[in-house]
């Protein structure tokens, strides 16, 4: 698990078919090993600027999409109430 800022959604008009109607945000990690923003699936709703809890757990997101060679990877596990603690450094 890795906590995550929303900096936005992604659209796209050509994808894995896996992916169609399928919720797409960018996530930059938070404190991580690596910085570099990922692609995320969404079911919970999360926005441009919450912080989320993200998995890299690839076979539950490949059966969140139904599709077993999706290249899905990463998704919302959670959406954080209050992340100015953490941004601050106090959690």
């Amino acid at each position: 698990m890795v906590l995550g800022r929303v900096v936005g959604k992604a659209i796209s008009t050509a994808k894995h078919p896996s992916l169609n109607g399928t919720r797409l945000l960018v996530v930059e990690p938070i404190r991580a090993a690596s910085l570099d923003p990922v692609l995320a699936l969404d079911q919970l709703g999360a926005s441009a600027g919450d912080i989320v809890v993200l998995s890299n757990d690839g076979k539950f997101a490949r059966e969140m999409v139904q599709d077993i060679n999706s290249p899905a990877r990463w998704w919302v596990m959670g959406i954080v109430d209050d992340g100015t603690a953490l941004m601050e450094g106090k959690a």
